[in-house]
């Protein structure tokens, strides 16, 4: 592996540092420095002249295909295949290391510590924003002293080899002191921001309407970052870590929030200006849903309003997409008109 951007490659006094060793894993694992980094990234759907990301069983294969062939990338890989074999390499180092599932996960472009969707009024999602919530996203945890920043962070460290953002000019997070990112402490190496938002970010709806002027819809707090994982030890059993990383909706998280945000940006966060809703409406479940079998929804429309009743429009539309939330195809669209006592 060689050395990052920011470690000269001559320069071999921090191999014997694990945020420095860590730090080049990151980014060697992926490919998208154009460096001979070890897999190559595919989130098309189509996997021709590679190896199905889903149908990897183990890093071995991956790391022989890789030295056998001249250190070329291996195709293909997401998330769990870049966390696997990241986790067998660490290992093989000599640094503790295990693997992280979190689920709702927000992939935060912008750095506002906000995941933004914009939909046209019939309910179209738009293309405007490359802010999205990933069904679930698998990154690390490393286990070391932090000597650069001190002995409150030592322990578990974030660090993500899947190609999403730039640190510092290369594609690599972390390390990232879980116990920083549960305080908001988001200022602290590496790349603290982009890793609590991935658990903490808020999620704002917005409607672009045909003049082109857009308006907030919804505001949802607490939305990402649930059941965050890993394997128990010494059996095969889930082990909940959510509390490593946030405290529970509702009680600190907000005002860790806050801290994280005015560290940031230097003031308040700013809360969105929300119109009353006229009506609230929400689908419910008619039956259990089963993979590939059809969904029964019945959608249940209420009118705050004892005085006075409303005839709305309803716009419908669904979409199939990808567990990084891209939109493949439109699936139902439609739109009817109620009348709400």
């Amino acid at each position: 592996f060689r050395s990052p951007s920011d470690q000269p490659p001559e320069d071999g006094s921090h191999r014997s540092n694990p945020v420095s060793v860590s730090r080049v894993i990151s980014a060697m694992v992926n490919s998208n420095d154009g460096d001979n980094g070890l897999l190559q990234g595919n989130w098309s759907g189509v996997y021709s002249g590679g190896t199905h990301p889903g149908s990897w069983n183990g890093s071995v294969a991956i790391l022989q295909q890789w030295g056998k062939g001249n250190y070329k990338p291996v195709k293909y890989a997401q998330c769990w295949v870049y966390a696997g074999v990241t986790c067998t390499v660490l290992r093989c180092l000599g640094i503790p290391a295990r693997v992280i599932t979190n689920f709702n996960s927000a992939h935060d472009t912008d750095g506002n510590l906000s995941v933004d969707v914009y939909y046209d009024e019939s309910g179209k999602a738009l293309d405007e924003s490359s802010d999205s919530i990933w069904n679930f996203h698998v990154w690390n945890e490393v286990y070391f002293v932090r000597k650069d920043l001190g002995a409150a962070y030592d322990g578990w460290q974030a660090l993500d080899a899947t190609p999403q953002e730039k640190s510092a000019g290369m594609f690599r997070c972390g390390p990232a002191s879980v116990k920083a990112i549960k305080e908001g402490e988001v200022k602290l190496k590496f790349d603290g921001p982009f890793v609590f938002a991935e658990m903490n970010a808020d999620t704002i709806s917005w409607i672009q309407h045909s003049n082109g002027e857009t308006e907030v819809m919804r505001c949802e707090f607490g939305t990402v970052g649930k059941f965050m994982s890993t394997k128990a030890l010494g059996s095969n059993a889930r082990e909940d870590v959510t509390a490593k990383y946030k405290y529970e909706d509702g009680s600190r998280e907000r005002k860790v929030f806050a801290k994280a945000y005015k560290s940031l940006f230097g003031k308040a966060c700013p809360l969105p200006e929300l119109d009353d809703h006229e009506v609230s409406g929400v689908f419910k479940d008619i039956e259990d849903v089963l993979y590939g079998e059809d969904i029964s929804l019945i959608l249940i429309l209420k009118n705050p309003s004892t005085d006075e009743a409303k005839n709305i429009t309803v716009n419908l539309c669904a979409t199939s997409t990808l567990y990084t939330r891209r939109v493949m195809h439109e699936i139902l669209k439609g739109t009817f008109s109620v009348t709400l006592d």
